[in-house]
């Protein structure tokens, strides 16, 4: 495929239900970034979902960052959400709107996940025009992200061809990598691709760049 003038990742969630979600929401909670989201201005949802994934997410978004090349006034990167559709990395969100999203499942049946998300997609493509890839970071092994993007996206609705085979936290070791280096994946339509497949070779260290 020709390199495309503009490229958006979509970036799948962290898991608001976990034992990191606990820890971050419970009231006693004093470091920064709880501190932050018991405040009214909230933290910024990337560096919500990063504290809660760790290395998966924090790959997704460094690799967004890098190689997002949207359109005039759209954001690169938007993560998928439990219950609010599509909302840009720098969104801020406070507690209480992190517990709202938690008590929604992420399920291609649940009405209260589909219906924003597919509202979401339609802005987004209506925004970014015809001629934009769409890329997921995220998992491809279910329906519950690619059918309801695929409906919108189509052929436009891609994903990096080096994650089949890979676990989350070899995804994320791989993203930030490639950021590191200026490398940018390949990338194939989701629709008829090889979604399983051999666990590729371990990655080697990662080598941090200086300024990292």
């Amino acid at each position: 495929m020709a390199r495309a003038a503009h490229t958006i990742f979509l970036l799948s969630p962290a898991s608001l239900g976990g034992r990191r979600a606990t820890i971050l929401l419970r009231s006693e909670a004093a470091f920064p970034l709880a501190r932050a989201l018991k405040s009214s201005a909230g933290a910024p949802v990337g560096e919500v979902f990063a504290f809660l994934s760790g290395l998966y997410f924090r790959g997704k978004a460094r690799y967004a960052s890098v190689f997002a090349r949207p359109p005039r006034g759209v954001p690169g990167a938007l993560v998928i959400t439990s219950g609010e559709g599509l909302i840009p990395l720098d969104e801020h969100v406070d507690a209480d709107r992190l517990r709202t999203l938690a008590a929604i499942p992420i399920d291609a049946s649940e009405r209260r996940y589909l219906e924003p998300l597919l509202r979401g997609a339609l802005e987004l493509d209506a925004r970014a025009g015809a001629r934009c890839r769409i890329v997921l970071l995220g998992s491809i092994a279910t329906g519950k992200y690619v059918e309801p993007l695929h409906a919108v996206f189509g052929e436009r609705l891609l994903f990096p061809s080096d994650f089949v085979g890979r676990g989350d936290m070899s995804r994320g070791g791989l993203l930030l990598r490639c950021a590191d280096a200026g490398a940018e994946l390949g990338y194939v339509p989701v629709m008829g691709a090889v979604r399983h497949g051999a666990r590729p070779a371990r990655l080697p260290p990662r080598r941090r760049p200086p300024s990292a």
